[in-house]
């Protein structure tokens, strides 16, 4: 263990008596020079940490955007395979898709007269990208890249965002 070497200091008063000082150390605090080095450390140190937090937060944005589309794209084909099957009444001309995202939301009777109700999804999710429960629809008459829906029915949704991933796609790609 290392001891800092303490000294006594001691002198004589006005009237002639011996004054003695409490000992002290020859390190006692940290001079101003060691303070700026650790400040400029700790910038460094943190400014380094900012880009990292930065792209986690768009990343699980991402994945949050995969997840709803995913979902949402999940309960398209449910839809689409009930109505193939005659489970549920659709509309001439749709070719058993939906005509919008609500209808997925509302509860749909299952068979001609039968009590039980079905749901697609729980609700619309919200485009974490975009941060409203707007989306971007394309009708099975639309073209695969076209960005204007058709207005008939649901066969794919995409998200509005104008952003790119990290990847480099666009979002509205995915």
């Amino acid at each position: 263990m290392v001891q800092a070497v303490l000294r006594e200091t001691s002198y004589y008063g006005p009237i002639g008596g011996r004054i003695q000082r409490k000992p002290f150390s020859s390190e006692v605090g940290m001079t101003l020079l060691e303070l700026i080095i650790a400040c400029a450390i700790l910038l460094v140190l943190s400014s380094a940490a900012l880009p990292i937090a930065k792209y986690s937060i768009i990343r699980q944005k991402e994945a949050e955007l995969r997840r709803d589309l995913r979902e949402m794209k999940d309960a398209i084909d449910r839809y689409k395979d009930a109505a193939d099957r005659n489970q549920i009444r659709v509309e001439i001309g749709s070719e058993g898709y939906p005509p919008d995202l609500e209808t997925l939301v509302k509860p749909i009777q299952l068979g001609a007269g039968g009590d039980m109700k079905i749901r697609f999804l729980r609700k619309i999710p919200v485009d974490p990208m975009t941060g409203r429960a707007d989306w971007g629809l394309r009708a099975v008459q639309d073209d695969p890249d076209s960005t204007s829906w058709g207005g008939k029915n649901v066969f794919d949704v995409y998200s509005k965002s104008t952003g790119t991933a990290l990847d480099g796609t666009k979002y509205s790609d995915w």
